[in-house]
C-alpha cells in the first residue's frame, strides 16, 4: 500500500492511521459522547490542530474509512467488462470482497472494525451519516446508469435494488461476526447467501413471497 510513497506520504499516512486507532480505543472504552477531539490528539501523541487536519470532526474518526468505499460499485458499474452486465459486475466485486475478508462488506473480524460497527449502532448521529453514506452510494450508482443512456427513473430502480441487496447482505454478515462468530467461519455461508441474493435480482422478483 506504501509502495511508490514519498517518506512524508507515508508518516501522513502513519499519522492518520495513528489518529483513528486512538479514537477507535477511546470511543470504545467511554462512548463516543464522552470523548474529546482534545484527548483523541493527546492519545496520539499530536496536537489537537493536527487532528483537524486530518479530519474535519470528531465523527469523520470513525467513519472516514466507510466514507472511503462510497463510490465502490458505482466505480465497479464504470469498469466492468464490455458484454458484462451492471449485475454481473456489482455480484462479482462483492464475491471477491467476501474472498478477501473485506470489512467494506461486512467481512472482517479484526477487534478494531467490529468496536467501530458497535459504535455506529449505538450512536445515533454516525448511524444517521452512515445511512446517509448508503444513499450516497445509491445516488453514485444511478448516475453512472444514466451516463450509459439508461432512463433516470429506471436507473434508480435498478440501483436501489443493487444497493439494496448489498446492504441487506453486508447487514446478516456483520449480524454474525458481532455475534462471535469468525470470518473464516462464516466465508462459506456468505458467499452461498450472495449468490441466492443476486439469483432473485437476475431472475426477477415476480414469483417471490407470493402469499400462500
Amino acid at each position: 500500500m506504501t509502495e511508490g510513497m514519498s517518506l512524508r506520504e507515508r508518516k501522513k499516512l502513519q499519522t492518520r492511521h495513528r489518529l483513528l486507532a486512538a479514537a477507535t480505543e477511546l470511543f470504545a472504552e467511554r462512548g463516543f459522547d464522552k470523548v474529546s477531539v482534545a484527548e483523541i490528539a493527546e492519545a496520539a501523541e499530536v496536537s489537537k490542530m493536527t487532528v483537524f487536519n486530518y479530519f474535519a470532526g470528531k465523527e469523520d474518526l470513525v467513519l472516514a474509512p466507510m466514507e472511503e468505499h462510497v463510490g465502490d460499485v458505482a466505480r465497479t458499474v464504470r469498469d466492468r467488462a464490455p458484454g458484462e452486465s451492471a449485475l454481473a459486475a456489482v455480484r462479482g466485486q462483492f464475491l471477491a470482497a467476501v474472498e478477501q475478508r473485506d470489512p467494506a462488506v461486512g467481512m472482517s473480524d479484526l477487534p478494531v472494525v467490529l468496536g467501530v460497527r458497535r459504535l455506529i449502532q449505538e450512536t445515533p448521529a454516525l448511524l444517521t451519516r452512515a445511512h446517509g453514506f448508503s444513499m450516497r452510494s445509491f445516488d453514485l450508482l444511478a448516475e453512472a446508469l444514466v451516463e450509459e443512456g439508461e432512463e433516470p427513473a429506471i436507473a434508480r430502480v435498478a440501483g436501489a435494488q443493487l444497493i439494496g441487496t448489498r446492504n441487506a447482505l453486508i447487514h446478516a454478515n456483520q449480524l454474525r461476526l458481532l455475534a462471535g462468530e469468525s470470518a473464516d467461519a462464516i466465508a462459506a455461508d456468505a458467499v452461498a447467501l450472495a449468490e441466492r441474493g443476486f439469483a432473485l435480482l437476475a431472475g426477477g422478483l415476480g414469483d417471490f413471497a407470493i402469499r400462500r
